[in-house]
């Protein structure tokens, strides 16, 4: 499975005017999910977060593929 760059963000069922609107509510959903939270605790955030998204991705070449295209901008 090839890595994504582009913007793939969706909700079934939803219906959206802009194609950067699905991107705006998962940016919304990712800080309030951090709001509150210790620096501590959102680093634990992120990290159970990125676990549990590669273990739905699955495939070790797409995460690998990923990890090295993060690290690039690093």
């Amino acid at each position: 499975m090839a890595l994504n760059l582009n913007p793939n963000f969706s909700e079934a069922g939803k219906r959206y005017f802009n194609a950067y609107s699905p991107g705006d509510d998962f940016y919304e959903m990712l800080i309030n999910t951090h709001r509150d939270l210790s620096d501590e605790q959102s680093e634990l955030l992120n990290a159970r977060l990125i676990l549990l998204l590669a273990n739905h991705i699955g495939d070790i070449g797409t995460l690998r593929e990923a990890l090295n295209v993060a690290r690039e901008g690093v």
